[in-house]
């Protein structure tokens, strides 16, 4: 792949931080106008005052206007501290054509980065596929925001060839190096070939060390629903690779559509509930449903957190 030029590159980020704005004030825009009360969207400079706290920063002017107590919000303060992780191992890059599974999720991340530095919450990058590949402190500046969406353009234009995923590795090694109470996003197709009950038992495994640790979890299943869970393929012969492991395979879709809906049902259900029993909150994000249900998820997950 052509390696970018530096104004190429600096346009890209421009654009990344444009979708995610847009993104986020069409949301609470949409917020703003729905039924639903209770979610807590702060912005950047100032916050409510909490009696018995200090006066120094509180801003009077603001008072004569609203009538309301209101704490100057400084840089270094920070509400909550969240790590999104990232799957790019090679199953991510499906489908190949329009809006793949890994460039959604990069999208969406960077849409909750922009909508967390709003609320000057800490934010920290995660990217992934067998084995971590980046990982960043949680900071809530405006130049760590630039940072780590530089780092999802480099994930997007370095996609990963015959890249197996190991999630439970990943999660075990987050669970160890974060200390402090944490929100965890992850952004995965929670797809790894030859899915066994011995590596379904180290990602339980994994979620419990989570858990152990305090950390709140929310997964987000990145999934295309029409091709990937209900199987709709044109009845006719298809050639499928598997594009983690390269494996290709002659079908005719409608003589395994059944037995392939079950399987993965089996699996989903597993998996579905070993996060209700630790209380974590896994959410089906459709490649082709927008970004709204990532945020409405990741905000109802932080009003029960603050």
């Amino acid at each position: 792949m052509a390696k970018l030029s530096d104004d190429q590159h600096i346009r890209q980020l421009a654009n990344l931080e444009l979708l995610a704005r847009q993104v986020v004030e069409g949301f609470i825009t949409g917020l703003h106008q729905s039924p639903f009360h209770g979610f807590s969207v702060e912005f950047a400079e100032h916050r409510l005052y909490n009696n018995g706290e200090s006066v120094k920063n509180i801003d009077w002017k603001l008072l004569a206007r609203t009538d309301k107590l209101f704490v100057k919000q400084f840089e270094e303060e920070t509400n909550l501290r969240c790590y999104l992780l990232l799957d790019t191992s090679s199953s991510m890059n499906y489908p190949e054509k329009g809006t793949s599974k890994l460039q959604f999720s990069i999208y969406a991340m960077a849409s909750l980065m922009y909508l967390l530095k709003k609320q000057r919450d800490a934010f920290g990058l995660c990217a992934f596929a067998d084995q971590i590949n980046f990982l960043s402190a949680a900071r809530s500046t405006g130049t760590h925001l630039f940072y780590l969406f530089a780092e999802l353009e480099k994930a997007y234009a370095n996609t990963q060839l015959n890249t197996t995923t190991n999630i439970a590795g990943v999660l075990h090694h987050i669970a160890a190096e974060v200390h402090q109470r944490s929100l965890i996003i992850v952004f995965s197709d929670m797809l790894e070939n030859n899915v066994d009950d011995d590596k379904l038992q180290k990602l339980f495994a994994a979620i419990q060390h989570l858990k152990f640790c305090k950390h709140e979890v929310i997964i987000f299943n990145v999934t295309d629903k029409k091709h990937e869970l209900d199987f709709e393929f044109d009845n006719r012969p298809h050639h499928f690779i598997d594009m983690e492991s390269g494996e290709e395979i002659k079908v005719h879709p409608n003589r395994i559509r059944d037995a392939y809906r079950a399987s993965l049902q089996q699996y989903r259900h597993q998996l579905e509930l070993k996060c209700a029993q630790y209380n974590i909150d896994l959410v089906d994000a459709d490649i082709s449903a927008g970004y709204n249900e990532v945020l409405k998820a990741y905000l109802i997950k932080r009003n029960r957190m603050i």
